[in-house]
């Protein structure tokens, strides 16, 4: 009938008005929801310098073990470690401890601020308050601490100085190794020593 196609002429050519204010309806909402995004803004980045840190290779909780020649153990963990920029056969650590474990069975403690590993020639360097704490009763303080893996060799080439079993202790130079002629741990102090006795008070 034609009042019916009139009236869906209509209702298409309303229809075509309607629906794309409608679509423009719900676009503009939506934009006025994203919280007014300027799209010259910058995006946030993360504080960290990726440059830097490509170029600083390096590991967090390492650990260095070994047993030298004559079967005492060594291990060594560090809070931070990498390669160094001037020779890459030496590892530099940060937050040093270490452990020497005699085959005698007497313990030999470290710790430092800072440490260097030279692949090498297995030896290491501890540097910054370097502490050095035995079972056998000794606790000494010191500026640098040389140290072997292969073989047992600990040295401080600079003055020590701290508690020994037997009072306080200074020293101007100390060195630990195995004794030529019986092969046991020698803890040699040197380079003018003094010691202060400190008798054991009662009941010790």
């Amino acid at each position: 009938m034609p009042w019916r196609e009139n009236l869906h002429s209509r209702f298409v050519a309303r229809m075509k008005i309607v629906l794309p204010l409608a679509a423009l309806g719900i676009l503009s909402t939506l934009f006025l929801i994203s919280n007014g995004f300027d799209p010259n803004q910058t995006l946030p980045v993360a504080g960290i310098d990726l440059q830097e840190r490509a170029q600083s290779l390096g590991a967090t909780g390492a650990t260095f073990a070994g047993v030298s020649s004559e079967g005492h153990e060594v291990t060594m963990r560090t809070e931070r470690t990498r390669p160094s920029a001037a020779d890459p056969r030496l590892i530099e650590a940060r937050d040093v401890t270490a452990r020497m474990t005699l085959n005698s069975g007497v313990e030999i403690d470290l710790s430092s601020h800072r440490g260097e590993v030279d692949q090498r020639d297995n030896s290491a360097t501890l540097t910054g308050d370097v502490r050095i704490t035995t079972s056998s009763g000794y606790v000494l303080t010191t500026d640098r601490l040389n140290a072997g893996f292969d073989t047992l060799y600990a040295e401080t080439p600079g003055p020590v100085e701290g508690r020994a079993p037997a009072g306080d202790l200074t020293a101007g130079r100390m060195v630990l190794r195995d004794r030529p002629d019986t092969g046991g741990p020698h803890l040699v102090f040197s380079n003018g020593v003094k010691l202060i006795y400190q008798p054991p008070k009662p009941g010790e």
